[in-house]
């Protein structure tokens, strides 16, 4: 009996010790060192380790600069590994907030699976340890409050986000292309000088007819660097998942969207897009347009307000470019059928290109403009109907009767009664929000019941979404306009910039012609009803 005891007693208890830095106690020297923090846990595990013969440190596992929340943990998930392959009796930490603060973590593996492998778990500031009986409950108690400080950092750290965002601070960890982080000031954007001139040569490009993937194309061949590539090579860390080689990673039609549709380059800022679903779930999630927030002349803009609102009034009308060269050809988007309505599309034979109504193809016969047009044809037409007008109105008076026609009529009458109806549905909302002020106060003095305050406040919050899903609309619709009243001013400058033109591109498409409808061939004459619909009328 004393020598089963004997042997008994020398049985070694193989432990690893775990150490992870805490967000709170960063207090390192420079990024090489160990940091104070880890120092101590070590210290003081090695001696526990030490004052117990029985124990055999077998490993040490080390997380510096992770959170303990559940994210991923290189050393927590080698230390897990270790412990399913029965390679370790003991895991030894400074507490079990060490180990983890996410409750559903602690309730796996510290009372679940480490019972199942036959593993130990001792943390020494906190007096956990699973061998002893009733210890669980304290476990689960010190789980909960880990739990609630996590959910109370994460809190804080949104509401300290937010609140820099509502103030203009930027607060990426990149900078958008054509832009860096000032190096005095990590929460404002400055003008990359190099990059800047990439994204003014993306917009020409866009505005001579190149679309998405013609611009690509076209940046690739000049072995001009993408956003990416050109970060990494300034030496900023991006993490990039791609199966090429970094240097190999090339401009995207993505890329080139994205540019083209960022108010970032007109000094704005808009951020808070997107957010995480909790502080334990990090599975990224759109926020509605109307959570962004928004803030005007941030820093320096690098694309004007007028080729800004250019762009995106160009990606409303254009269609697909042609596959051949990238390029959208110059009446893409502006040529209708005057019969049916729909839009003329564009093929080729070996001779000519052509228009034909959309409406006759695949077996489909439904519109009476059967006949093609020869694209040169019309684009003659065009070029002769463009000089008759600049003839026409190349006069300084009939200039600004043009002009302030054009805007009075067709966009500032429309724009003001949108705001109107804005203004009024805000009205609709700040009268509702003091009424239920009013309810509040109601329900604290005993003068409506719970239940009636319940039904009226689910009554109240359905019509602000719908009033918010309006406001949304009309702010769109109100954005939608401004952009063509940008355009329309720049007619006096649009005439007077062409006196005659030899020649069309699709940049004076676009200044000139809104829509062009085609009318059918009349078989008699030969002759077919064009109609041009000018931006200037």
């Amino acid at each position: 009996m004393n020598e089963m005891e004997s042997v008994e007693s020398k049985k070694v208890l193989r432990v690893g010790i775990y150490l992870r830095l805490s967000n709170e106690d960063r207090d390192k020297a420079n990024k090489e060192d160990d940091s104070e923090s880890i120092k101590n846990q070590r210290n003081m595990l090695i001696d526990y380790v030490n004052k117990h013969p029985e124990f055999a440190l077998i490993d040490e596992y080390c997380d510096e600069d992770l959170s303990g929340a559940g994210t991923y943990r290189p050393e927590f998930e080698r230390l897990i590994r270790d412990c399913e392959n029965r390679k370790l009796d003991i895991v030894l930490c400074k507490s079990q907030s060490r180990f983890s603060r996410d409750m559903e973590i602690v309730e796996k593996y510290i009372n679940n699976k480490f019972k199942e492998w036959n593993i130990r778990f001792i943390g020494l500031s906190d007096n956990a340890d699973t061998e002893i009986l009733g210890n669980k409950k304290s476990r689960q108690i010190n789980g909960l409050v880990n739990e609630w400080y996590l959910e109370d950092v994460s809190n804080n750290i949104r509401s300290a986000f937010n609140s820099k965002m509502k103030q203009g601070e930027f607060i990426s960890p990149f900078a958008s292309f054509g832009y860096e982080i000032d190096p005095n000031d990590n929460n404002k954007l400055i003008v990359d000088p190099v990059a800047s001139e990439i994204v003014k040569n993306i917009y020409n490009l866009y505005l001579t007819g190149l679309g998405f993937t013609g611009i690509a194309k076209y940046l690739n061949s000049k072995e001009i660097p993408c956003p990416s590539l050109y970060k990494y090579r300034k030496g900023i860390k991006l993490n990039v998942i791609s199966n090429r080689p970094r240097e190999e990673i090339k401009w995207t039609t993505n890329a080139i969207k994205t540019i083209l549709t960022n108010e970032v380059y007109l000094g704005h800022l808009i951020q808070g897009k997107r957010t995480t679903v909790s502080y334990k779930n990090h599975k990224i999630r759109n926020k509605d347009k109307s959570e962004w927030i928004r803030i005007e002349n941030t820093h320096e803009a690098i694309i004007d307000e007028e080729t800004f609102s250019k762009v995106q009034i160009a990606m409303k009308e254009r269609t697909k470019p042609m596959s051949t060269t990238g390029a959208v050809h110059i009446f893409s988007g502006k040529v209708f059928c005057l019969e049916c309505e729909h839009y003329m599309r564009k093929k080729n034979t070996k001779k000519h290109e052509y228009l034909v109504c959309s409406n006759n193809r695949d077996g489909y016969d439904d519109c009476e403009n059967k006949a093609s047009i020869r694209y040169d044809e019309l684009a003659n037409l065009v070029l002769d109907a463009i000089n008759k007008k600049i003839q026409k109105f190349y006069d300084e008076e009939e200039l600004e009767n043009l002009d302030s026609k054009k805007v009075d009529s067709r966009f500032k009458k429309k724009i003001k009664a949108l705001e109107k109806q804005k203004t009024d549905i805000q009205n609709r909302i700040s009268k509702t929000r003091n009424y239920l002020q009013n309810l509040y106060e109601d329900k604290v003095n005993g003068v409506v019941t719970s239940e009636q305050f319940k039904d009226l406040m689910a009554n109240y919050n359905k019509d602000e979404d719908t009033f918010n899903d309006q406001i949304k609309s009309i702010t769109n619709e109100i954005a939608y306009y401004k952009m063509k009243e940008e355009s329309s001013k720049n007619n006096k400058e649009i005439f007077n910039k062409y006196q005659k033109l030899e020649e069309l591109n699709r940049v004076i498409v676009d200044e000139f012609i809104d829509k062009i409808y085609i009318g059918k061939l009349n078989e008699e004459t030969k002759s077919r009803d064009i109609q041009i619909k000018w931006n200037f009328e």
